[in-house]
């Protein structure tokens, strides 16, 4: 009676112990599948407000409130690079760039960089909304990819293209979700100041 009663106590340690182990299991899941549900919610909110400021921006190029300060000779875009534009809007100067990753060091995700917009040369403002890629690629009227950097020839860009790419800032367990937004030969109807 007393080994049959040890066997007993021990088959329901074991017993009990693999209830638990499957318990944390699942917990664990939940946990993980809630944290990233939410952090894809926010990803594409992230996502979402970052294209609406850029496409924003960008259909004003070129626009002026005042006809007498049109400049048809001249492009709205005053300089052109892979990862930073600057245009007119209606005399003022707009730019966009991004920085290095090295920035920000202080954020779990080592490829989130900032997203600087600055308005006639001041400060520039930064959003860390998780952008990992910033790049445009530029076109002529024939669709031709123009060569970077487009130096002198500015006024030979027709269209735009623009890839974004968001990853969560904070990942789960060094998993970062990933999101990607690219807007295909995009076109100002002012761009050339018209």
């Amino acid at each position: 009676m007393g080994f049959s009663t040890l066997l007993d106590i021990l088959g329901s340690i074991v017993i009990g112990g693999l209830l638990l182990m499957i318990l944390l299991r699942l917990n664990d899941a939940a946990v993980r599948n809630s944290y990233i549900f939410n952090g894809d919610a926010i990803l594409q909110e992230n996502l979402v407000e970052v294209v609406k400021l850029i496409e924003f921006d960008f259909r004003q190029m070129g626009y002026t409130s005042d006809w007498a300060n049109a400049n048809p000779s001249a492009s709205a875009i005053t300089f052109a690079d892979s990862s930073s534009i600057a245009f007119l809007v209606d005399g003022d100067t707009i730019r966009y760039s991004i920085g290095p990753a090295s920035e920000l060091l202080n954020t779990p995700n080592p490829n989130d960089k900032m997203l600087y917009r600055s308005e006639n040369g001041g400060t520039p403002l930064a959003s860390n909304m998780g952008i990992t890629k910033f790049e445009l690629s530029y076109f002529n009227y024939l669709g031709d990819t123009l060569a970077l950097p487009i130096v002198g020839s500015l006024g030979n860009i027709e269209t735009i293209q623009i890839d974004i790419e968001i990853e969560d800032v904070y990942g789960y367990d060094t998993t970062y979700a990933k999101t990607a937004w690219r807007q295909i030969r995009m076109s100002s109807r002012n761009r050339n100041q018209r």
